[in-house]
């Protein structure tokens, strides 16, 4: 998904290019497949090939995304989703990010939430 969103349309072939270990190109199609069943992708056709295009926006898949990670690994719990990344991450935080998130989490507190 990551590399349609990022150049907007792409082939089999480009979506291969584009991923840092990519697996076989049947691999890949057969991903393609599952994604367009599952309505994240759609295709058209370019003479033989088909060119696959994002059905959402990004932003919209990226909360559906974080919504189901959420659900999934961690019962439903922002709070332990979040301090999961805290714990875990492999760079550190720059103050300009604690403080972008200090922030959110302050205006969270407004909001009720």
């Amino acid at each position: 998904m990551e590399v349609v969103y990022r150049q907007g349309r792409a082939t089999a072939a480009e979506i291969a290019r584009g991923l840092l270990d990519p697996p076989s190109y049947s691999a890949v199609r057969a991903m393609l497949v599952i994604l367009v069943n599952k309505g994240h992708l759609r295709h058209e056709s370019e003479g033989q090939r088909y060119v696959y295009l994002p059905t959402v926006p990004r932003e919209r898949a990226r909360r559906r995304a974080m919504r189901e990670l959420v659900t999934t690994f961690f019962g439903g719990s922002p709070k332990d989703a979040v301090v999961a990344l805290l714990e875990e991450t492999d760079q550190r935080l720059s103050a300009k990010d604690l403080e972008e998130i200090r922030r959110r989490i302050e205006n969270a507190k407004r909001k009720g939430g």
